[in-house]
């Protein structure tokens, strides 16, 4: 990264390093774990870079899931903000920039909507390998704790720590960008709509204290309620936000979705599109949901701006994914010249917007430093600036992409 000339390393603190248990009464603070992530921190210093720091990127401790089924319950604020406490008095003097939770949405949505990711939870219509779960209630259940454990973290970092460390903590969220389908009115309010229930619902609260109206008349009763002191906490909950931007779809008005099964997916009344007219949005990739769209990024910037009284803004995640080809020679994986034209286009969009549209945006993080574990997808995916060969000891290997980054960076 130092040769590479990256100036910050974003990174992510494993919640059952810290506390294999999960909380303070169940087993306690894990001296190793700390030691691990001072050492960490201490280098990234020493090398010259800035640590930005997430405390929740979607490994909720098993002991909690066990003990009272994690993020479906509320007990669970108590014990977020305990492990956050850990990380700040252990960790802040050198850490001053803290993200609380990275894509609560794709947490919520795809560990109790789809059930794809853990804890693999679902209405069995939805995935039949789903045991358990109702996709009608249970992403607004997790998603309302996630969000009460951000706002009584952050409640907690500016009363106690912020004065004496002198850190800024906020939140990563993602968001497909909406393209309305067609010119109509009912189609654009599709966009709209799409973008609040999966940006809005968490940017919406953490900026004006309450669920965008939409998600209230739509979800109604199954949308659980925050209360006056909740919504204040709420309100204006961080001193920047994240986003994590990769692709775009088209939004067409649905307004039968979600007569027959009712799920989250269901309910904004929207089919999500790749296509139009026989043409994709973008250029597809090796992912069925990844199709480059590099001038979302600046439409979601100044939406972002206007629509959320226009914060300081840090892209904390934007990459491309190309398929592990295991018979194709060294060579030719090192040769990603299509990453190298996504990151230039995108910079360029990004540039675009705070020069023309002037965002506050103060940073850029791509996704990802090295290739790495995806998800469902395993290793069947590569979005790194570095080759990671699995089959020979995980050596590296820099990619073009990181030429050049390295080249754009110390020009």
């Amino acid at each position: 990264m130092k040769e590479i000339g990256m100036d910050a390393f974003r990174f992510s603190i494993s919640w059952s390093r810290v506390l294999p248990g999960g909380s303070l009464t169940n087993g306690g603070v894990n001296p190793r774990g700390i030691k691990f992530y001072n050492d960490l921190i201490n280098e990234v210093i020493r090398q010259g870079m800035t640590p930005y720091v997430t405390l929740f990127h979607s490994d909720a401790p098993q002991g909690l899931e066990d003990k009272y089924n994690g993020f479906l319950s509320q007990r669970i604020v108590k014990d977020f903000k305990d492990f956050a406490e850990v990380c700040f008095d252990n960790f802040g003097d050198r850490v001053k920039h803290w993200i609380t939770l990275n894509e609560p949405w794709t947490f919520s949505v795809y560990g109790y909507d789809y059930g794809y990711h853990a804890p693999g939870r679902c209405s069995t219509w939805v995935n039949e390998n789903c045991t358990a779960g109702n996709s009608s209630k249970e992403p607004y259940i997790v998603a309302h704790n996630l969000l009460l454990s951000h706002a009584t973290t952050v409640q907690l970092y500016r009363k106690k720590y912020q004065a004496i460390q002198k850190g800024q903590i906020g939140l990563a969220l993602n968001l497909f960008w909406m393209v309305n389908y067609t010119d109509s009115q009912c189609d654009i309010e599709a966009a709209e709509r799409a973008a609040d229930f999966m940006y809005g619902w968490f940017l919406h609260p953490t900026t004006y204290g309450d669920y965008p109206c939409c998600m209230k008349d739509i979800v109604q009763h199954r949308l659980p309620k925050f209360t006056a002191s909740e919504s204040k906490l709420l309100k204006k909950s961080y001193d920047f936000v994240g986003v994590n931007y990769y692709t775009a779809r088209y939004a067409a008005n649905n307004p039968y979705s979600n007569r027959v099964n009712v799920s989250y997916m269901n309910d904004f009344l929207v089919d999500l599109k790749t296509e139009k007219d026989g043409e994709p949005i973008g250029t597809p990739t090796n992912l069925s949901w990844f199709y480059v769209y590099p001038s979302g990024i600046k439409d979601l910037l100044k939406y972002t701006k206007e629509k959320y009284d226009n914060p300081t803004i840090y892209i904390t995640e934007n990459g491309f994914s190309e398929l592990n080809n295991k018979s194709e020679p060294l060579k030719e994986s090192l040769n990603d010249n299509t990453r190298i034209d996504y990151y230039k286009s995108h910079l360029e969009y990004v540039q675009a917007a705070i020069v023309e549209d002037e965002v506050d945006v103060k940073g850029f993080f791509a996704w990802s430093f090295a290739d790495n574990y995806e998800w469902s997808d395993g290793y069947t995916s590569r979005f790194g600036l570095v080759f990671i060969d699995y089959d020979h000891h995980l050596k590296r290997y820099p990619k073009r992409s990181a030429c050049w980054f390295q080249k754009f960076l110390h020009n």
